[in-house]
């Protein structure tokens, strides 16, 4: 009988253990929870970084609340609806993103969870209609034609390599490394272009190079230019963004249409000395080969320029997760996380060659398969005018 009840009592008493535990280990599991949205979110710097945004942001101030305030450059806010005709107002008026303005709304990750708003169809930085009650207005389309920090920084590029290329030939022109050695900015950029023309055109493109050769130039050194201001601490990631790629590849395989002749597209429908049967097989897949490649180039550049940004700022977000675990955690990981930083730095600036380089030289390969037929009847040409 006291057997009985002993073992009645360890079971109530590791019954009430049990459940002590559980709701203490619920309680401080919701504790950091509730810790970790009050800390550091590397999703939102992440993200914040890669994707595109109405304003400069540089960093936040912290007071002795903990209240944020950000610091940051408001940049031009346009936007049009047939409804509401053509406004024009800076991105301050939002308030990053915590207040309305003129019955416009500019959503946040919040906003879209807290308003339950479909993901797929609304991200943060959109700029909605609402009515009066504060409710989104789906009847009313916005089109956002605003000057993005994305926007505003390749005008900033392509103002600056404008100028610089202006100033180079003016210098060629006055003579200057013409009789003489180039000098300055002519001795910095001058291996660059020759190496293009030696080492990208001509091997592709024969005869036809010069033809090409200031299209294949363009491209190199606007996708190099952006690559660098890229990796300037608070500037925008343009290369890294899917529209700015997307515009290269459409522009490069619009060149490669028009370059075309009878004989690239005659080796696409009817490759010569394939089996009829073979053909069945080839010939879609030469065709869809067609609309791959461009979209090689632009998934290729777009990929490559958002990854290092990404490792960057994920080397750097190491410190401060690590920080809201412990203050000296955070200081111990500190010295790794910025050695490693300054390494992955160093590598983006030869990526961004690197990139510019292969987008260009893949352009060119490409034109050249083009051109084939162009190419070899010039090549027959001067061979017969040396026989002659």
């Amino acid at each position: 009988m006291s057997s009985k009840c002993l073992k009645s009592l360890l079971v109530a008493v590791f019954s009430v253990f049990c459940v002590s535990f559980f709701n203490q280990a619920t309680a401080q599991d919701n504790e950091g929870k509730k810790e970790e949205k009050k800390g550091f979110n590397a999703k939102e710097v992440i993200f914040g970084h890669v994707l595109n945004n109405h304003d400069f942001h540089f960093f936040d101030l912290v007071g002795d609340n903990g209240e944020k305030t950000p610091v940051s450059l408001p940049l031009p806010v346009i936007l049009y609806s047939k409804q509401r005709g053509l406004e024009a107002f800076m991105s301050s008026k939002f308030h990053h993103g915590e207040e309305t303005y003129n019955n416009y709304m500019m959503l946040t990750d919040e906003k879209i969870e807290e308003l339950k708003l479909d993901p797929t169809k609304y991200n943060a930085q959109d700029i909605v209609a609402i009515d009066d009650k504060g409710a989104i207005d789906e009847s009313i389309k916005v089109y956002d034609i605003s000057i993005t920090r994305n926007v505003l920084q390749m005008f900033i590029a392509l103002a600056l390599f404008t100028w610089i290329m202006l100033r180079i030939a003016k210098k060629y022109k006055n003579g200057h490394g013409v009789i003489t050695a180039p000098k300055g900015s002519q001795g910095l950029l001058e291996p660059v272009i020759t190496f293009v023309r030696d080492e990208v055109a001509k091997p592709n493109l024969g005869k036809m190079s010069d033809k090409y050769l200031p299209f294949l130039l363009t491209v190199f050194f606007f996708i190099l230019i952006n690559n660098l201001f890229g990796l300037i601490p608070g500037s925008a990631n343009v290369s890294g963004n899917i529209a700015f790629t997307a515009i290269l590849g459409i522009i490069a395989f619009v060149v490669i249409l028009f370059s075309s002749d009878s004989h690239y597209w005659a080796h696409i429908f009817n490759p010569p000395g394939v089996p009829f049967g073979v053909k069945l097989i080839l010939v879609p897949v030469e065709f869809i080969s067609v609309f791959i490649k461009p979209f090689a180039l632009i998934i290729r550049l777009f990929a490559n320029m958002v990854a290092g940004h990404i490792i960057i700022i994920c080397l750097i977000s190491l410190i401060f997760i690590f920080a809201n675990l412990s203050t000296y955690a955070g200081w111990g990981t500190a010295p790794f996380s910025i050695a490693f930083t300054i390494f992955i730095y160093m590598i983006e600036v030869l990526v961004a060659f690197l990139q510019a380089f292969i987008f260009t030289m893949l352009t060119a390969v490409f034109i050249g398969q083009a051109i084939e037929g162009k190419l070899h009847q010039h090549h027959q040409e001067h061979e017969d005018s040396m026989l002659a």
